[in-house]
């Protein structure tokens, strides 16, 4: 029995002949195998925001940039599709982003992490706490792209370090295949593009096989064409439409940072993820909301 137990679990080590990376997990139950446990409680959970896009439909999402995971709950009560965490413009830290993201399987909301443009862990670490996909703001050309593809995926789309110790691999406590497959079908890669030069390069950006989105980002592009904030000017409305459409061309979603124009128009030209806002856009509202109340009902006293 105890030979049968190590067996079972001695596939979910990561055994390349040195014994500094040699991981096996024991248990006094071996009665019990996997086949059962995912029976009662699912090793994994499939990705809401995929499951939507590729049913046709369209998929909503919310921008947070504070940092308290009982936000990522209140979002996911409401309904909300996913959360967009970010560690590009936000002072967070890996452990209050674990949390983060934990808060959100309870309601079955995806996770999103915008990444900072650091080094090769900045990109992995979100994953292996079990993120359902990250945002890399700036890309710029297609070499780009095939280099986050690499860091990001296992073999043969990349060539992502295998660790599986972490939440994403159950803890080494999840077949290895099983995760490996489900890291490739479940997860997400969403590229920003919000440059001219990024534009420029779109088509090809766009053709790199092995992630799942393109977003465009106002933003930052009105801004370095010298029109900040004008969303309804040419450049940025014929920038948009392009970069829907070369997702289209090939294969990927298209994503929109806002509702940045009708919502008719943007799923007519290709778009169907959306975020609907950020979480201290809403607060300021209230406040201010509140606080027009209170004047107006002092001038009626």
């Amino acid at each position: 029995m105890a030979a049968a137990a190590a067996l079972r679990f001695a596939e979910i080590g990561f055994d390349n002949g040195t014994s500094a990376r040699n991981i096996y997990v024991y248990t006094s139950i071996p009665a019990r195998d996997f086949a059962v446990m995912s029976a009662a409680r699912p090793l994994f959970r499939p990705s809401r925001v995929l499951r939507v896009l590729r049913a046709g439909e369209s998929a909503t999402c919310l921008k947070l940039n504070l940092c308290d995971p009982r936000i990522v709950e209140i979002a996911g009560i409401a309904g909300i599709d996913a959360v967009w965490l970010c560690n590009e413009h936000v002072p967070n830290d890996w452990l209050n982003l674990e949390h983060q993201i934990r808060a959100a399987r309870l309601h079955d909301v995806d996770t999103i992490v915008r990444v900072g443009k650091g080094s090769y862990s900045d990109f992995l670490k979100p994953f292996e706490a079990d993120a359902t996909g990250i945002m890399v703001p700036h890309v710029t050309t297609a070499e780009e792209a095939r280099r986050i593809v690499g860091w990001t995926r296992f073999y043969p789309v990349g060539r992502r370090a295998l660790d599986g110790g972490n939440t994403d691999g159950r803890f080494c406590m999840a077949p290895l295949a099983d995760y490996l497959e489900y890291s490739q079908r479940e997860r997400y890669i969403i590229l920003q593009i919000e440059s001219p030069e990024a534009l420029a390069n779109v088509e090809e950006i766009a053709a790199v096989p092995g992630y799942e989105m393109l977003l465009f980002g106002p933003g930052d592009y009105s801004h370095l064409i010298g029109k900040p904030g004008q969303l309804d000017a040419p450049e940025v409305v014929d920038a948009r439409r392009r970069i829907a459409l070369a997702a289209r061309k090939h294969g990927k979603f298209a994503m929109s940072a806002g509702l940045i124009a009708p919502r008719a128009t943007l799923e007519s030209e290709g778009y169907r993820f959306f975020n609907l806002g950020a979480d201290v856009i809403g607060m300021g509202d209230f406040v201010r909301r509140q606080l027009h109340a209170f004047a107006q009902a002092a001038s009626q006293a």
